[in-house]
């Protein structure tokens, strides 16, 4: 299963990196907005920087909802980087978007998937990953991880190459449950990467490890 970090901070892209098992970044409006970033340069730049960092695909997300707008956007954003993924909504001109994107040898990410249904169409107009979103499923008490299983179903059905990213990952159980329904791709913030290193018999072993090797010292 391929780790991406869900976020546009660098700092977090950076010690997600360096903990050597980053694969890729997946970024949105939201997150650029919660850095501070705002403009059409500033965000460019900011997916500049990222590729520099990350040897991986990274999802630079459209902002228009129109057929038009988001080819326009979306050529622009794939010119940046050979490693940029451009992310379209699921919506019925971002279906358009896909398969236009996909004729073009340009890679792409569905985003906001919350029915096995979208994702089918998804895959259909060419999408490289289809993004379901987890928490904002199980907010509305729906369990999010049903949806993996249905659509892990179906594309193995009918081969299809799209890879499942779960989005909207809340904690490490999340990530462990897509793991064994077998998601391709997990993107998540960096403290449900990082608490998956917790567990209280390792700290308890360690610190008996170091108490004993200090009485051999």
């Amino acid at each position: 299963m391929k780790f991406f970090i869900d976020t546009a901070n660098l700092a977090q892209i950076k010690e997600a990196q360096e903990l050597g098992i980053l694969d890729g970044v997946t970024t949105n409006p939201s997150l650029m907005a919660k850095e501070g970033i705002s403009g059409k340069e500033a965000i460019l730049n900011r997916y500049k920087t990222i590729c520099e960092i990350v040897d991986g695909d990274i999802s630079a997300e459209v902002l228009s909802t129109s057929y038009d707008e988001m080819i326009k956007e979306g050529e622009e954003l794939a010119a940046i980087h050979p490693n940029i993924v451009v992310k379209i909504p699921m919506i019925k001109d971002g279906i358009k978007a896909l398969k236009y994107f996909s004729n073009k040898g340009i890679k792409t990410n569905c985003t906001l998937i919350f029915s096995a249904g979208q994702a089918l169409l998804a895959a259909k107009a060419g999408a490289n990953y289809v993004s379901p979103f987890l928490g904002r499923l199980d907010d509305i008490s729906v369990d999010g991880m049903n949806l993996i299983e249905e659509i892990r179903i179906i594309f193995d059905n009918y081969m299809f190459d799209t890879e499942i990213l779960a989005a909207s990952i809340r904690s490490p159980m999340h990530i462990i449950n897509c793991a064994k329904i077998g998601a391709d791709v997990v993107t998540s913030p960096l403290p449900s990467i990082l608490n998956l290193l917790n567990h209280p018999l390792t700290d308890k072993g360690l610190e008996q490890f170091v108490a004993d090797a200090k009485k051999m010292g």
